[in-house]
């Protein structure tokens, strides 16, 4: 009777020592994505916009975009923005809805950080 408890105790302790190196293993050799980083460096570009140019003000819901108003598709919205500021460099004051998740503004960062004499800046929810 001492024998089997024995091998039992044995044999559960290699059963955690082979999951422990398993576990081991995996953590050790597998890879982790890299998040993409946006560049928050528009505060910096602000002495560009001259004041007497009115705002664009663009508001951003978890479905639809408008700009002054109108609304937009993402795809489009670049195209929206490089035709309203081709003669003057502008302020975009961007309102966000409640409903509105941290990867839909990232999302919005990425598709205006390409369109030149612009100055995003991102409203405090109140």
């Amino acid at each position: 009777m001492r024998k089997t408890k024995a091998r039992r105790r044995l044999s559960m302790t290699s059963l955690i020592d082979v999951i422990f190196l398993l576990l081991l293993f995996f953590m050790l050799t597998s890879t982790f994505s890299k998040f993409s980083e946006v560049e928050l460096t528009a505060a910096a570009q602000a002495a560009d916009a001259p004041s007497d140019s009115p705002p664009l003000f663009l508001q951003l819901g978890a479905e639809d975009i408008r700009l002054n108003g109108e609304v937009l598709a993402l795809q489009t919205l670049s195209d929206a923005l490089t035709a309203e500021t081709e003669e003057t460099a502008r302020v975009l004051l961007v309102a966000l809805r409640d409903d509105v998740t941290a990867q839909r503004l990232t999302d919005l960062l990425v598709a205006i950080r390409g369109v030149a004499n612009i100055t995003p800046t991102v409203m405090e929810a109140t």
